[in-house]
C-alpha cells in the first residue's frame, strides 16, 4: 500500500508527498505546528514511550465495518427514509450513477462534473498515521474513530502523526483508543484529506486530470475492523485546515421546485443531465475546497444562469443553505 511521506520535526511538519499514503501529489508542502505541549493546529501529546506489546492483526482476515451513509443519523439530502431507492446498509454503492454524480458550470462556464457526498460538517475528524523515522510504517493501515453517523463523523480528515519507534510492528495499532494508549507521541498536522467512507465494493470511477489519488478503495482501521475509503487529491496542492475548520467554496445552485428544494431535484436542461449549478472555485484555483457552500438561486433564473457571475446575480441576497462535500472530477470547456 502506498503511503504519506511525512517527515517529523520538533516544531514543523514537511510534508514531502501525499503519494504512498493517500495517492496525491504535494511537494514541498511545510505545515506549521506548535510547540511540544500545545493543543490544536501543529499540538503533540504522549510521552514517546512504548506501548503494550501486542500481536498485529492482519487485514486480510479482520472483521470489517458495517456502513450506511444513507440512515437518518447519517444522510441529511441523501436519506433512504426519503428516498427508499438509495442502497441499503452496508450495501456497495455505485457514486457514477445519480442521484451521486451531477453535471454543472464552473465560473466560466466550463461544463463540469462532481460527485455528491452530502452534507457535512467544517470540523475535520482526526485520521491516525503511525510513523517510523519520518514516514509511514510499510503496511500499516491509517486509523480512525467515527463512521457515517456517528458524531463528529467527517469525510475530511486531519492527519495526525503517531511516531511509534523502531520495533513497532505494522498494524498493532488497529484503534484510536490505543493509539491514544499507547504513550506514542502524536503531532496534528494542518494537512486535511477528503476521505469518505463507504461500503465494500462501491465505485467512484471519475478523478480531475490533475488528481493522481487513484479510483480503487481504500483500506483503514476502525476500532479493530477493517473500514474502507475514496480518496480525492484533485487540488495538487492539497487541503489545509484553515483557523482549525474544513476550508469551504461557494456554489449556486436550483432546484426544479423553489418551495420543494431538494427533494424535487436540480433543474436540468431538455437532455435531463446539464444542470445550471456553478461552482465558484476548481481544482487549479488557490480557494478551491470540494466542501461547498450551497446557496440556492430560484428557478425562474434558471435560463439565466450560465457562469459564476450570472449565478451571483441570480441568486442576490439569499443564504447559504448547506455545506456539501462534492469533489469536482472533470472539467471540459462548453
Amino acid at each position: 500500500m502506498r503511503g504519506t511521506l511525512v517527515e517529523i520535526h520538533s516544531t514543523e511538519v514537511t510534508i514531502v508527498s501525499y503519494f504512498w499514503l493517500f495517492g496525491i501529489v504535494s511537494t514541498g508542502l511545510a505545515l506549521s505546528a506548535c510547540s511540544s505541549g500545545t493543543s490544536g493546529n501543529g499540538a503533540t501529546s504522549g510521552n514517546g514511550g512504548m506501548a503494550s506489546a501486542t500481536s498485529p492483526t492482519d487485514p486480510d482476515t479482520a472483521d470489517k465495518v458495517q456502513v450506511d451513509r444513507f440512515s437518518d443519523a447519517a444522510g441529511h439530502l441523501q436519506k433512504r427514509s426519503a428516498s427508499p431507492m438509495l442502497p441499503g446498509p452496508n450495501e456497495m454503492v455505485d457514486f457514477d450513477q445519480g442521484p451521486f454524480i451531477t453535471q454543472g458550470f464552473g465560473p466560466s462556464g466550463e461544463v463540469i462534473k462532481y460527485y455528491n457526498f452530502d452534507v457535512q460538517p467544517t470540523t475535520p475528524a482526526p485520521i491516525y498515521v503511525p510513523m517510523k523515522g519520518g514516514k509511514p510504517v510499510d503496511g500499516q493501515l491509517n486509523i480512525v474513530d467515527v463512521l457515517p453517523g456517528d458524531a463528529g463523523y467527517n469525510d475530511f480528515w486531519q492527519v495526525v502523526a503517531v511516531t511509534v519507534p523502531d520495533t513497532y510492528v505494522a498494524n498493532t495499532l488497529t484503534s484510536a483508543s490505543a493509539v491514544k494508549s499507547s504513550g506514542y507521541a502524536l503531532q496534528t498536522t494542518s494537512t486535511l484529506v477528503n476521505c469518505p467512507i463507504v461500503p465494500e465494493g462501491s465505485t467512484a470511477t471519475l478523478r480531475d486530470t490533475g488528481d493522481t489519488s487513484g479510483t480503487g478503495l481504500i483500506r483503514g482501521w476502525y476500532q479493530g475492523k477493517v473500514v474502507f475509503y475514496f480518496t480525492f487529491g484533485e487540488k495538487a496542492a492539497g487541503l489545509m485546515v484553515n483557523n482549525g475548520m474544513v476550508p469551504t467554496s461557494p456554489i449556486y445552485v436550483t432546484f426544479n421546485d423553489d418551495a420543494k428544494g431538494p427533494a424535487s431535484g436540480f433543474m436540468t436542461e431538455a437532455d435531463g443531465v446539464q444542470t445550471h449549478n456553478v461552482v465558484a472555485t476548481l481544482p487549479t484555483d488557490a480557494s478551491y475546497s470540494p466542501l461547498w457552500t450551497v446557496t440556492p438561486f430560484p428557478d425562474a433564473q434558471f435560463g439565466n444562469v450560465m457562469n459564476l457571475a450570472t449565478a451571483a446575480v441570480a441568486a442576490g441576497s439569499a443564504a447559504v443553505a448547506a455545506d456539501v462535500n462534492c469533489p469536482v472530477v472533470s472539467i471540459a470547456t462548453k
